[in-house]
């Protein structure tokens, strides 16, 4: 609070114009333990008050930048394994709901509350009082001072009520104590004591607001009612246990609600670590339709929802439409356009073997949600179909640099076809992910894209794995053949696991290489360079060379290997067309860098571990919209707490405080008025108000300007 008194006016038991303003120290207790009364005092400093202000606003601001409430891997990717941890530790991923932010909070609410309590009385005191008890005597001690003769014939009392006409005139309140010396004192902007209690009021009620629609409130209903949360799978509407269920009187939730096309549903979602509330909503909400337009690169522009509401107590319904930032309220509870997502489209699925000599696909029919019992020899594997997105944009940027000949990898993305260089977003199309759940329970999750697009100058089919939902995918690139399909791949696939086909494959290639002398031995190298493919890919390769060949040799001897191992693999592609009827290909430049591409992605499929591949040839779509289900009695609050915040901040700024002082003196053998006046905030408004005031005082011309 700034000081009330002119700083060129000394401190003078006589002339108190030095305002009360908050000490920074706190509230003193007569009584009571010495533990609990030094507790008091600094809870009830300003210093304690502003420390914790300024962590919440540090902490707002961290809240502001980092996403909140997003899936683990997206954290991971942003900031790295190490400080994802870290951050998570400290709870910067849902920071408004950290235990540790919620008591910053509370302890911020109840030292903002005393400092008001405690200097609340002074504040009002001061701007009611008139300071009455100053003398004629403490006049030159005034930085803001002027003077001037009562004319000839000029009574005091006339001189007197001419002044106080001038102060009224200027918005003043002018009072004429009953003390002896002092005829007029005048103010005006004392409310301005108002504004430090409205804004610091305002930081009250916006804590209070803050804390109503945290999760304290719910934690607290759960609490209560003794709700434990569950776990989501296999559950439907009718099989929530009454012990996960919150009732409708819940005062205060975040949940979300999913409603594929066509269905309703009165149960939202609230997220726990350890599983779910469900929450009763006091309606029943069906999606008649969800519409989504997208730009033309295939990122959403818009998407809406019709919806039909109907109460549960009255039985009224209504139709409306929710959009983003365009909510649905009813009974006090918001309904907001918050994502949307699959509702159980049906796909067409083939499940493609990548292990063995088998190659026809088997097609099966599943809908996202769905599970299929599946045999891979002695192993029992469940194909769970888990997501679909219809529309995926991807950045199809700048060509990647990569080596073609012992790459162990082909790609580790942050997301699926991310280029460097250039960003160009692309719409590729549809995308479904599913999970191979082995007899333990153990589930590794796939992403397959439906069609092959065109990535660093190649048109290849990408098919991610990963090991749990905190990696990311890593991906398989396959190359697609003239017809755009998987068929030759899979050709060549199942001919380099079969021992025969390999062994033909390299007497063709030695017969077509070398002279008849040299072919026994060309002949056995180009079959053991297939073999070692076979069971390993490039790696299982790279592997024999450095056991059989001298350190000094290996560049050389890699380069003579490469060549032959090439030429083999594409004798074989050749033999696997025979095989099946088919005459053989003519090399050119296209079909050799599509042999080199399935050789990679060959060896690749021997990281990619699994014994199946699952495409999709045609798909079914259902929509699904998310919806955010709020209930805030803190928004009013929160609202309250702005409206004063704002007066708060005008009054202190805006309204100036000032006080004026007149005397009728005839100390120095002739009558004069004398007039002091005193500001808080000495500026240069306040100096050019008085000079008016003194000009109009001593009855001068004002000066123009």
């Amino acid at each position: 609070m700034p000081d009330s008194a002119n700083p060129s006016v000394p401190d003078d038991p006589q002339l108190p114009l030095r305002a009360d303003r908050p000490s920074t120290g706190g509230m003193e207790l007569k009584t009571g333990p010495e533990v609990v009364r030094a507790a008091v005092e600094l809870l009830s400093s300003m210093r304690f008050a502003i420390s914790a202000l300024t962590v919440v606003a540090i902490t707002s601001a961290i809240g502001t930048i980092v996403p909140q409430n997003s899936p683990p891997i997206n954290y991971v990717n942003q900031f790295g394994a190490f400080w994802a941890e870290v951050f998570s530790a400290f709870g910067l991923f849902h920071v408004y709901n950290a235990g540790w932010f919620l008591l910053v909070m509370a302890l911020m609410l109840a030292s903002t509350s005393l400092c008001l309590v405690r200097n609340t009385p002074k504040m009002l005191k001061d701007a009611r009082s008139w300071r009455e008890r100053v003398r004629a005597n403490s006049f030159p001690a005034f930085g803001h001072r002027a003077q001037r003769s009562l004319a000839s014939g000029e009574t005091p009392e006339a001189a007197l009520q001419r002044t106080a006409a001038l102060l009224e005139a200027k918005g003043y309140r002018v009072r004429q104590p009953q003390s002896e010396g002092l005829p007029l004192v005048a103010k005006k902007g004392t409310s301005n004591r108002l504004g430090y209690i409205s804004a610091h009021l305002a930081i009250v009620v916006i804590s209070l607001g803050g804390l109503l629609d945290s999760e304290v409130p719910t934690r607290l209903a759960a609490w209560w009612w003794e709700k434990t949360p569950v776990q989501l799978a296999g559950l439907t509407g009718d099989t929530v246990p009454a012990s996960a269920k919150l009732p409708v009187a819940t005062p205060t939730y975040r949940a979300n609600l999913l409603i594929p096309e066509g269905q309703s549903s009165d149960l939202a979602v609230l997220s726990r670590p350890e599983g779910a509330l469900l929450l009763d909503l006091p309606f029943e909400l069906t999606l008649k339709a969800f519409r989504v337009e997208y730009y033309p690169t295939g990122m959403p522009k818009l998407f809406a929802s019709d919806v039909i509401l109907k109460d549960k107590e009255s039985g009224a319904t209504r139709e409306a439409t929710i959009e983003v930032n365009k909510p649905l309220i009813h009974r006090g509870v918001a309904v907001y356009q918050s994502s949307f997502d699959d509702g159980g489209s049906q796909l067409r699925l083939q499940l493609l073997p990548l292990q063995g000599p088998l190659t026809s696909p088997l097609p099966l029919t599943l809908s996202v949600g769905q599970s299929q019992p599946l045999s891979s020899g002695a192993d029992k594997l469940t194909l769970e179909v888990s997501g679909f997105k219809p529309i995926n944009v991807e950045n199809l940027g700048g060509p990647r640099q990569q080596d073609d000949r012992f790459q162990t990898h082909v790609a580790s993305v942050l997301s699926p076809a991310t280029g460097r260089g250039d960003r160009k977003m692309t719409n590729v199309g549809p995308a479904f992910q599913y999970k191979l759940r082995d007899s333990t329970g153990q589930a590794r999750e796939f992403h397959v894209y439906m069609l092959p697009f065109d990535l660093d100058g190649a048109r290849v089919f990408l098919a991610g794995v990963r090991n749990s939902p905190d990696e990311s995918f890593q991906y398989l690139r396959i190359p697609a053949d003239e017809q755009d399909s998987l068929t030759e791949f899979l050709r060549i696939r199942a001919a380099l696991a079969d021992p025969v086909q390999r062994m033909r494959a390299a007497q063709a290639f030695a017969r077509e290489s070398a002279p008849a002398a040299l072919q026994p031995a060309l002949s056995a190298s180009a079959q053991r360079a297939l073999d070692a493919l076979s069971e390993g890919g490039l790696a299982a390769l790279a592997s024999v060379i450095e056991s059989a060949v001298p350190e000094a040799d290996r560049e050389k001897a890699a380069d003579v290997i490469v060549r032959m191992l090439s030429g083999a693999f594409w004798e074989l592609w050749q033999q696997s067309r025979l095989e099946d009827g088919l005459a053989r290909l003519a090399p050119n430049e296209a079909r050799q860098a599509f042999a080199q591409r399935a050789l990679n992605a060959y060896s690749d499929n021997k990281l990619f571990d699994a014994p199946f591949l699952v495409t999709m040839t045609d798909f079914t779509e259902v929509k699904a919209s998310v919806f955010q289900v709020t209930r805030s009695p803190g928004q009013t609050v929160v609202y309250l707490g702005c409206l004063l915040l704002t007066l708060g901040i005008f009054a202190m700024f805006y309204v100036r405080e000032s006080r004026v002082w007149v005397w009728h003196d005839q100390s120095q053998g002739e009558s004069r008025l004398l007039l002091a006046a005193s500001s808080p905030r000495q500026s240069l408004d306040f100096d050019r108000e008085f000079q008016e005031l003194t000009l109009a005082f001593q009855g001068k011309p004002q000066e123009s300007t």
